[in-house]
């Protein structure tokens, strides 16, 4: 029988360690050792995929993309088997905790696109395909990369409730006001009609 009485402990160290793995800044790491330049000059200052395509760089963007949505997948996947769906969550919200708050960055990160969709995939991959398609979708009619992301992150509650997963919800909305109080900046400008394109420098 399960030693209930050691699973907060447990619970906590799956939060620290999925804190740790989201924290990894790899649009920062993959920039630098291509010679980029430092990805916090570049564009938007952001440090994921859509600021790294802004290098010009296709494939250093698409790896940023993996790798960032791979951390959170990583992390879910891990806590899942070891401790169960309750840890999986926690590993969710703590790995996308990371990236927004890397401590390896002074607590400044990105707005946690790519991490979320990986969290979900991992958490419950139809949903995940669900708010993947729903991005892609967006951003082949708007070509408007944080607009897409709003939209993915808007109906995933929703993609949550219709395929069977309500127990997720929760979760979801609390990542998905996250991701909308990130991209406070690109809702203003999505307002005034000047947010920048995909593949715009």
């Amino acid at each position: 029988m399960p030693d209930f009485t050691s699973a907060p402990l447990l619970l906590a160290l799956t939060a620290v360690l999925a804190y740790l793995l989201g924290s990894v800044p790899f649009g920062i790491v993959i920039t630098r050792l291509l010679g980029l330049g430092d990805l916090r000059a570049i564009g938007s200052g952001n440090i994921g995929a859509t600021n790294v395509l802004r290098t010009g760089n296709r494939p250093a963007a698409l790896a940023t993309l993996l790798l960032d949505a791979g951390k959170g997948g990583i992390a879910v996947l891990i806590a899942r088997a070891a401790l169960g769906p309750d840890a999986a969550q926690v590993a969710a919200l703590f790995s996308f905790l990371g990236h927004l708050f890397p401590v390896w960055l002074g607590f400044r990160g990105g707005k946690g696109v790519a991490t979320f969709l990986g969290t979900l995939l991992a958490l419950a991959w139809p949903v995940g395909l669900a708010a993947c398609a729903t991005w892609a979708v967006t951003a082949a009619i708007t070509r408007i990369s944080s607009l897409s992301a709003l939209v993915a992150a808007a109906l995933a509650p929703v993609w949550l409730a219709v395929l069977g997963y309500p127990q997720m919800i929760l979760l979801a909305i609390t990542l998905g006001a996250l991701i909308f109080a990130r991209h406070s900046a690109n809702i203003a400008r999505l307002r005034q009609g000047t947010e920048p394109r995909i593949g715009k420098k």
